[in-house]
Parts: structure tokens; sequence; C-alpha cells
């Protein structure tokens, strides 16, 4: 691992108050305010024992302390890497079919996709006996756990992993839904009523824990030339549930950040102005750079992140580092932005590239 002159940050100072406040437009700092959406831990565990020196625990099945002893290393990760929150999702226990194939990049070997043909809810019957999860005290512990163990001005940024269309799409399996939009509308509205109840649960409770300072959802909705369904089926399906979650969040004075990956300019004026989202992440150059989308829409709302994961992965060290200066000079001056990826950082992407990435962005 290479050494970085900003890295690890000697003495964090996080302020979550902050970074909300320049999300929100509200204040502008010296330099734009660092953020993420996921890191794969096949990257946590060797950044937090070889250039944190803390020590990385693997959650086991059923292990309390296992699980928060994981849980002060995500600490120690996001705290020493210059972050001002954690970001934490989980999803309830959806049963879906998968299927697994190996991935050497990951460090279990394998990698799991959602079976795009053969769904768990395919007829009004598999709908009947569909075992619906609810939350559980259980299933909040780790974001109670959160909450309660931040450094000081640290704030806590949560969701309920995934989002309505993507455990609709997952639940029925893609091919599934996509035909039952026309076979059958009523089975897809009952599938999506009850998965966006089931999250307004855990949004209820997710509002209410202390330190909580943005409720920050993914919810992957296009692809790379347009929304994978219809923008009128999101509408009737989907956005109505983003919508509920974000008047929620915002009666609790919080900001309601969107990621979304694809080609959403159908639907964008509906997040902005019926959803009401305050901020948007997950940028691909080959969609719509980050730049250009705050050129369209960072008068109204937000830009987080940016730098495309392609440069991040495959690039050099100095290309990561030149496309982040360029990022930073381009977006801060405009407001609204936090510097980072443009989706997340994959087990495939380098550490040494994702580490130039914060090195300039700190720097």
């Amino acid at each position: 691992m290479t050494a970085f002159r900003n890295l690890p940050v000697a003495n964090p100072r996080p302020d979550g108050h902050a970074f909300v406040e320049t999300m929100m437009g509200r204040a502008h700092p010296a330099r734009p305010p660092l953020v993420e959406y996921l890191v794969d831990d096949a990257l946590c565990k060797p950044i937090v024992e070889d250039l944190l020196g803390g020590t990385w625990v693997d959650p086991q099945p059923g292990d309390r302390a296992s699980q928060e002893a994981y849980l002060d290393a995500f600490i120690l990760f996001w705290h020493r890497l210059g972050y001002d929150f954690v970001r934490y999702e989980a999803a309830l226990p959806f049963a879906q079919h998968n299927v697994v194939g190996a991935d050497a990049t990951t460090r279990g070997g394998q990698r799991a996709w959602r079976d795009q043909h053969r769904g768990a809810i395919a007829t009004w019957e598999d709908f009947e006996r569909y075992a619906w999860p609810g939350v559980t005290d259980e299933y909040l512990a780790d974001y109670e756990y959160l909450a309660t163990h931040l450094p000081e001005g640290m704030g806590l940024v949560a969701c309920h992993a995934g989002g309505v269309y993507e455990h609709l799409s997952a639940l029925m399996s893609y091919e599934g839904l996509c035909l039952a939009l026309y076979d059958d509308p009523e089975l897809v509205a009952a599938v999506a009523r009850r998965i966006g109840e089931a999250m307004l649960g855990v949004y209820e409770r997710l509002v209410e824990l202390p330190g909580i300072i943005a409720i920050f959802p993914g919810d992957d909705m296009g692809f790379r030339s347009a929304t994978l369904l219809p923008p009128d089926a999101l509408r009737e399906h989907t956005l109505p549930w983003h919508r509920r979650y974000a008047a929620l969040v915002h009666e609790r004075g919080l900001p309601y950040f969107l990621h979304s990956c694809g080609n959403l300019a159908e639907i964008m004026d509906d997040l902005i102005d019926d959803v009401g989202i305050d901020a948007k992440h997950s940028f691909e150059n080959a969609i719509l750079p980050v730049a250009e989308f705050q050129e369209r829409y960072g008068d109204r709302i937000g830009a987080l992140g940016g730098l495309d994961v392609d440069i991040l992965a495959r690039g050099s060290a100095d290309a990561v580092r030149a496309a982040t200066r360029d990022l930073i000079e381009t977006c801060h001056p405009r407001g609204r932005f936090a510097i980072g990826s443009g989706n997340s950082i994959p087990s495939y992407v380098p550490i040494d590239n994702y580490l130039t990435m914060l090195d300039e962005a700190l720097r």
C-alpha cells in the first residue's frame, strides 16, 4: 500500500452538521466534504489493518460481540479517512432467488446476483404465502450501536438497503415484473405496496436515532440509455414511496438523498419536484458526468460524488489524482457538492486508487 501525505487523517475533526449544511446550500467550505455510498469490505479490511493500525473482525452469524467489533472497525474506517459521517445500510430479509458465481476479487470468492428470470412471487398464490419481513430489535441493533458509538462530531447517514424498485424487481424477477406490468398490474401494485410499507417501518425508526443527519437510500432505476421500467410505471409503483419517505424525513428536519444508477432523465424532474430529493448520487461519464448534471440541476439539488468508477478501477494513480482535482475545481465552486466516487468502491477497485482520490481531495 502506497504512503499518502494526507492519509490517514492524523487528527480528524468530523462535522456531520457542516456536511449537511454544505449539501443543502447553506454553507460553502474551503474544500468539498468527502462522500461515499459503499466501500466493499474486501478493501476496508486491509485499509483498517495496514493503514489505520486497527483490527478488522469478520462478524459471525448470531455472535453479537463479533458484530460490534466489526462495527467498531467500520467506524474507524470512516473516521480516520476523513469522512464527516458513517453511512450504513441493512436490508430486511426479503426472500428472493439469487444466482451465485465465482469472483476472485471478493473476500469470499463468490458474488451473488439477483435472478432476472425467476422470481419468488409470480402469482397471487405466491404473494399470499410469502413471508413478509418486519422491523425487529435485532434488525435495528447495528444502527443503534453506530448511533451511540460515533466519535464527537460525526453523523450517521442511514437507510434501508435497496429501494422499492430494486426489491420489486428482485422479488418478481426483472423479466417477471415486466410481464406482470401488462398481464397482472394489480399483483405488481400489491407487491410494491407490501415492500413500501415494510420499508416505511424502517424509516420511521431510523429518523428517531440519535446522531442521524441524513437518509440516503439507493434504488437503481435506470441503465445506460433509459429507465429500467417505463417512467409511468415508476411513477405509479416506486416514486410515491420515495415521496412518502422524503416527507417523513423532511418532517424531522433531515435531508433525503438518493443514489440511483442509470439514465434517469425522464424522471429527474419527478425526483426533484415531486419526490423532493435534496441531492443525487451515482454518476457515470458515459451517461451524464456530474459536472453536466450540476449545470442542469445544480440550482435545485446537490451533487454527491461523481468520479467515474471506470477511472478508479482501470486508471493510473496519476489519472485518478488528475480527475479528482478536475472535479473539485469544476464542481466545488458551484456549491452543494461532495467529492467521492460516481457509484461506490467495489472490490475490483485498486486500494491505492481509492486512497489516491481521498488523498487528493484532502489536499
